[in-house]
This record gives C-alpha cells, sequence and structure tokens, in this order.
C-alpha cells in the first residue's frame, strides 16, 4: 500500500487507531453489539458525522450564496434523503 493513496470516506482498508471514548458511550455501544462489533458500529457512526459534517457545509454554502433555503427546497431534500423523491415530485 501506497503512503500517497487517498482513500474516500467509508473506503479503504482498516486500520489500527486508539481513541478516547466516555465510559457510558463504550458500556452503551458493547451493550448493543457486543465486543466483536464495536469497531464496526463505531467506524459506521464517524462515517454518518462526516456525510453530516459534508451536508452541513453544503447547506451553509449555499445559504451564503443564495439566501436561506426555502420549506419547499428543505422538504424535497428530506424526501431525497428518505429515498421518497419521487414521491414528493408527484405531490408537487
Amino acid at each position: 500500500m501506497s503512503d500517497d493513496t487517498t482513500y474516500g470516506v467509508g473506503e479503504g482498508p482498516t486500520a489500527n487507531v486508539s481513541v478516547s471514548l466516555h465510559s457510558g458511550n463504550i458500556a452503551a455501544v458493547r451493550a448493543r453489539v457486543g465486543k466483536r462489533g464495536f469497531s464496526a458500529y463505531v467506524d459506521a457512526a464517524v462515517q454518518r458525522q462526516i456525510e453530516r459534517d459534508n451536508l452541513a457545509e453544503l447547506t451553509n454554502a449555499h445559504e451564503a450564496e443564495q439566501g436561506a433555503l426555502s420549506s419547499t427546497e428543505v422538504d424535497a431534500a428530506r424526501a431525497l434523503l428518505r429515498g421518497d423523491a419521487d414521491d414528493a415530485q408527484n405531490a408537487a
């Protein structure tokens, strides 16, 4: 594996890292997934947070250029995220 290889979010080989978590969070994750599912659960949570951060950045950039999103735009975006965008377009 080359050091200059770049991977997108959720891509590439896994690697061990050390992180500090609150004991209550550790216990809650282990209660949900057990010891063997811990890494996958945390990795999925990190990926979701990155996706949310990216969405917030896009939203902020759009609003800085175009002004606040309308309720129609927000509803359409929610429909896309839920996977029912076709239903929302047909209702409009």
